[in-house]
């Protein structure tokens, strides 16, 4: 009967975890809106703006975000061709091994992810100190 409780209990934390993540994400999302970001996009912008997974200066190769996010590695190439697209990153292909993509911030990107980097922390602390 022990192990019942104990596996229920487990149960239910992990289910509080899923619940305080959906939310959170729902919020940032929310805040990130009137920005064209969503909690995903800007995601990638940090990691991207904190340097923290760059192999060359600011380049970084993708399979080193798809490390850090929890997105498939389809998700985040479609994702990243959007940021592309709205001129946030910049993509070029790897010369050393042909099939590593490498993808740096913009200017724009740099300033956007300024901008709004204090709201999502705004959410942040709002959802998971309180």
């Amino acid at each position: 009967m022990a192990a019942n409780t104990a596996d229920a209990q487990l149960e239910e934390q992990w289910r509080d975890i899923l619940s305080v993540h959906a939310r959170t994400m729902c919020e940032i999302d929310r805040a990130l809106h009137p920005h064209g970001l969503g909690a995903s996009d800007f995601e990638v912008l940090d990691i991207l703006a904190s340097g923290t997974v760059a192999d060359k200066g600011a380049q970084c190769r993708v399979q080193n975000i798809a490390d850090r996010v929890h997105l498939s590695q389809s998700a985040l190439s479609r994702l990243i061709g959007r940021l592309e697209k709205d001129g946030l990153v910049e993509r070029s292909v790897c010369q050393e091994d042909r099939r590593g993509v490498w993808v740096v911030l913009t200017q724009k990107g740099r300033d956007l992810h300024a901008e709004v980097l204090p709201l999502q922390r705004a959410v942040l602390s709002r959802m998971l100190r309180g």
